[in-house]
Parts: structure tokens; sequence; C-alpha cells
């Protein structure tokens, strides 16, 4: 930044009056390159010479900077002194193309150098699921701007946990990012007895990068006649015995979305827990269980060519995955809006600057049309928040889960 405003030191930039059509300095270049370019033309100021003819017309409601921000491009006023001569042709372009690529990149991506080390981004999940759907393609995407290199890892096991508690005992450095679904860090901490980390001490959220609703789904197993949650409850009261549901996991947010329909519908339902989504689409599609909680990506496909169908989705509104599937809330159940997201984090104590890097980085990427596109695919929604943002999220989710879990009784077991 020093060398960005001493390059512009004795062509100072005019800021721009609200009623013009410049842009301010602030918004081109960023607040840490207006402040400190204010500082350090307060500091310079004495050293220019001349009346206000000979400075280039600078008017008094304008004392600023150094430079001209306009939509198109940033000009500059030569303001000669005893230390400066006219630019030649030469240092025009020059400095010209240079602040032409500040302002086409933004701040953030040129205000700190890249990482010198190898990152990883640590997932707490197997390679070729939900995750490595996001990680991988941001990661490619942010090779060559935030490290040296750049890797994606699974350390799976204990439902994320192992991966949590890794990156928890990393430096903080920015070279360790944790990449985890929302349950680890809001809703394990109420369920488990004893958990080896705090989410809201042990890491600093970066942003969220994707969210994803839940579909109550039924298959061959269930009266093709039931098409709603309204004629789910009416059957499973008529039919306790079998009135199964399927969840990918147990103490999973799926499955207590689950308990939370039992209890406000008041019906008696028995869930049965499976090691994954896998496994128990299989047996959703195959009839051995009626209906289960599914993440949309995964049973989307089957939705659309009438193989299962969905009887409502746990979003707050409805998917733009499933438009024609009515949410749980539209259907009377108002507090049954459970929706997950994929969240980076890094370890407590990492710089601020780092953290504000790797957020503005994460950004673009999830920007692109290509991954926007690719995303859809698999039912995701890109989401991107401030830290600070995603921070307030987190905190929120931690909150609002304690009470459910506390009303359903559930504790997870090791």
């Amino acid at each position: 930044m020093e060398a960005f405003v001493a390059m512009c030191r004795n062509r100072p930039l005019v800021l721009a009056g609200a009623n013009t059509d410049r842009l301010e300095v602030q918004t081109v270049l960023g607040p840490e390159v207006a402040d400190f370019a204010k500082r350090d033309n307060e500091k310079w100021s004495g050293r220019h010479v001349g009346s206000k003819k000979d400075a280039g017309n600078l008017h008094d409601p304008d004392p600023f900077v150094h430079g001209t921000a306009t939509k198109d491009c940033l000009s500059f006023m030569h303001y000669k002194t005893p230390e400066t001569t006219m630019w030649n042709r030469r240092e025009v372009l020059l400095r010209s193309a240079g602040l032409s690529a500040l302002a086409t990149l933004g701040l953030p991506r040129l205000a700190l150098a890249q990482l010198n080390g190898n990152a990883a981004i640590v997932s707490g999940f197997p390679a070729g699921g939900m995750g490595d759907n996001v990680a991988r393609p941001v990661a490619e995407k942010l090779r060559g701007h935030y490290a040296t290199s750049l890797t994606v890892e699974s350390r799976t096991g204990a439902g994320g946990r192992i991966a949590v508690e890794y990156v928890k005992r990393a430096a903080p450095d920015g070279l360790t990012i944790l990449q985890i679904p929302s349950s680890p860090m809001v809703l394990y901490p109420h369920t488990y007895k004893k958990l080896n980390y705090d989410p809201l001490v042990d890491f600093t959220p970066v942003t969220s990068t994707v969210t994803y609703a839940f579909s109550f789904t039924a298959g061959p197993g269930l009266p093709a006649e039931i098409k709603t949650v309204a004629d789910y409850v009416k059957w499973a009261k008529a039919n306790p015995k079998q009135a199964t549901y399927g969840v990918p996991a147990a103490g999973s947010a799926l499955h207590f979305a689950g308990m939370m329909l039992q209890k406000a519908a008041d019906i008696e339902m028995t869930s049965v827990a499976y090691r994954g989504g896998a496994p128990l689409l299989n047996d959703v599609m195959g009839g051995q269980v009626p209906v289960s909680f599914n993440v949309v990506g995964e049973v989307m496909p089957h939705i659309r060519s009438g193989k299962l169908r969905s009887l409502g989705v746990t979003s707050a509104q409805r998917s733009p995955f499933l438009p024609e599937v009515p949410t749980l809330v539209e259907q009377g159940y108002k507090d049954i809006a459970v929706q997950e997201w994929l969240g980076w984090f890094l370890p407590a104590k990492t710089p601020a600057a780092t953290v504000q890097r790797l957020n503005t980085l994460v950004r673009e990427a999830l920007q692109a049309p290509d991954f926007i596109a690719a995303l859809a695919t698999y039912g995701l929604e890109p989401v991107h928040q401030s830290p600070e943002e995603f921070a307030r999220r987190v905190k929120a989710d931690y909150d609002r889960w304690g009470p459910i879990v506390r009303a359903t009784g559930f504790t997870a077991e090791d």
C-alpha cells in the first residue's frame, strides 16, 4: 500500500462530489488505501507549493488524496512541485496500467502477499461426496492466489469431529482451513455430553459457501395415494407400527427434522439410522423403509424421474430445485424450517487480514457462472457471507438448536 501511495504522492486525487458521476476513492480502491492515502496527503500537503491555479485548480470542498477516480479509470492531475517533473508518455502508460489492474482486481487480492506455504482444506467426510463438490472447485480457483499450494484432504470419522479437532490444533497461520457442515459446529455441542472443541471459541468463521435443504421423501413402500404431509400423518396414525423413517445418521439435523415432525404432529414414528445417505437411498427406493429425510440433492434426480416423491421440503421457502414441492412450513409446521450450510473456518487467532483475504477469494469463486451451474446439479445454493455475518449465523444456529435438542431428550453416543 505504501508503494502505491508513494507512486501517486505528487499526483493528487480529487475526491469526487456526491453529485458527480465519479466514484469515491474508497469505493474503487477500498477503505484501507483511502485512509492511508488521506493520512499520507496530510503529511505531505505542506510540501506542495504554489497557488490553486498552479496546483491544478484543486477546489476547497475536495481536499483529498491522490488522483481522480472515475467509473472507467483512474486519471491523474499533475501537481508540479520542486520535487517533481511532468510525466513522460511512458510513465503515464505504466502507471495507468498498474492502477487499472488494481481497480479491476480489487484491493484484497493485492493488499496482502500470497501465503508462503502449503495450504490444505480439511474436510470431515469422504472424498467424492458433497464436500468434494464444493472444496475441489473452490481450491482450483484459489490456486496461485491464496498460498503457494492448496490441496483438499479428508479426515473422516466421528461425524466430522476428527477434522474439527485437527484444525483446532493447527497453527493460526491461515494454512489449515476447515470445511464442515453446520451440525458439528451448532448441533453436536447440544447432543454430545463432551466435545474436545468449542465451536464458538476455538475457530474463526470465514464464510458459508453453500446451503441445502432436506426432503421428506416417500418411496414405493408408502401407498401411492399419500402425497402430502397431512396424508402421511393420517396414515401414520392408522399404521403406527409401519411408521418408520430413515435418516443417514443418528443425531443428524435430518434426524431432528423427523423428531420435530413427530412431536408437532403428535404421532408415533420410529427412526432407522443408516451409515450415510447412499445406503438409505437404496432402501427407500427399494421399499424397505417407507419414508426418509434426505438432502435434496441426493433425491432430486429420482423425484424428477418419478421413482420417488417428496412430501415436503424443510427450507423456509420452496427449493429452487424442487419448486413444485411445498415446504413443511406451508403445510402447517411453522417451526420445521431446517436448512444446513457448509462453512469454512480457520483456527482461532488467525490474523484478521488473512481471514478477510480468504473470504474475498471464496466470494469470487462462488460468483463464477460455471461453478454456480455445477452446484445446482447437486441441489446446492451458493451463499457467501462476510466473516462477521457468518459468525452471527453460527451463533444464531447454535442458540436455536439448544432448546430443540432438550425438548427431544436425545443424547448422542460416541
